[in-house]
């Protein structure tokens, strides 16, 4: 059996936004409030009184319309590799949440999660793009595309409530709790209606979570490397199964550490649990310190925030997300009519 810790806060609360309780129905009028300050606000910007901006070449958004991580950053870097397999020259603009300052910056291989943020970090390290990190999605794309003139899309990770800035598609990421109890946040977890317009929809899920159309992505881990390796872009990676019988810790800092335990489960491994907050940071130290095993498995979420450890024992695992061929061939459909519209 595998030793699990306690749930954090962070879980009992995504716990109690699957079902309409008595924390719910106590939190229920501040949602009321919620949603009508977002409702209005999209439709200011609707009637022209709030000013979209559009920037030069074609912009793909990805997000999702719960609170918590439904899988848009894999969708992101999967659509990159779709576009560049495709002969285009994409870049990357996110918001870089988590990290310590909010200043505008380009993402390079070289730099710190802490100030570009862990997702911006992974994705330039797994795309090769250009990446651009900015609270202010209209100028992060302003400054790729002045830095990378050759790029012709932007594809804006978690973007799709950053209502100025004009987009071309929008793709809506949903996971498997759909929308939760159907509640605005607080009382639930809906930051924006459900029911919003969406070019496509894909389900980061066995199956469809929510009564709308869409195409399903698969999930699979890739299998395991050094941390050295990992950071140096080498090597082959390990099958899971050979960890099968050693002492394995698995630690997840991530929205939902449960899928990677999962996972790694499924393989055939039997863990130690460490999940821990999503965008942890590891200045604080290690926290598997004292631990006396010899395989710790981590995300490559984590990863980027790890590269400076010296500890032998970490192993990354990388995740390969594989959206339905329908997916990109919707995608390609509707790229093309926006370019001829």
């Amino acid at each position: 059996m595998s030793k699990t810790a306690a749930p954090s806060w962070q879980a009992r609360v995504e716990a109690a936004w699957l079902r309409r309780g008595p924390l719910a129905w106590a939190l229920l009028p501040l949602s009321g409030l919620y949603a009508t300050l977002a409702l209005s606000r999209a439709w200011l910007f609707r009637l022209g009184l709030l000013r979209r901006e559009r920037l030069p070449v074609p912009v793909i958004v990805v997000g999702n319309v719960i609170a918590g991580g439904a899988g848009k950053t894999p969708t992101t870097m999967a659509i990159v590799a779709h576009l560049l397999a495709r002969g285009r020259r994409p870049a990357i603009v996110s918001r870089g949440y988590g990290r310590q300052s909010d200043h505008l910056a380009l993402v390079t291989p070289a730099s710190d999660a802490r100030e570009v943020g862990d997702e911006p970090l992974l994705m330039a390290l797994r795309t090769g793009v250009p990446v651009a990190v900015g609270a202010d999605r209209v100028a992060a794309g302003r400054t790729v595309l002045a830095a990378h003139p050759e790029v012709d899309v932007i594809v804006c990770d978690d973007g799709l409530q950053h209502l100025r800035l004009c987009r071309d598609i929008e793709v809506l990421v949903f996971d498997e709790r759909g929308a939760g109890n159907g509640w605005w946040l607080p009382a639930g977890p809906l930051r924006d209606s459900a029911r919003r317009r969406a070019d496509l929809v894909l389900y980061n899920a066995s199956a469809p979570s929510t009564p709308r159309p869409g195409w399903l992505a698969q999930r699979a881990l890739r299998g395991a490397l050094p941390l050295a390796a990992w950071g140096s872009g080498g090597g082959t990676p390990r099958p899971l199964e050979a960890f099968a019988g050693r002492p394995v810790l698995a630690v997840a800092g991530v929205a939902h550490p449960e899928r990677f335990f999962r996972m790694l489960e499924a393989a055939g491994l039997r863990l130690e649990r460490r999940p821990l907050p999503d965008h942890h940071d590891y200045q604080q130290g290690l926290p598997w310190d004292g631990w006396d095993g010899d395989v710790v498995l981590v995300t490559e979420k984590d990863a980027v925030k790890l590269r400076s450890a010296g500890d032998p024992r970490i192993w990354v695992v990388a995740l390969d997300f594989m959206p339905d061929p329908g997916f990109y061939a919707a995608l390609d459909s509707v790229l093309s009519r926006r370019l001829h519209d």
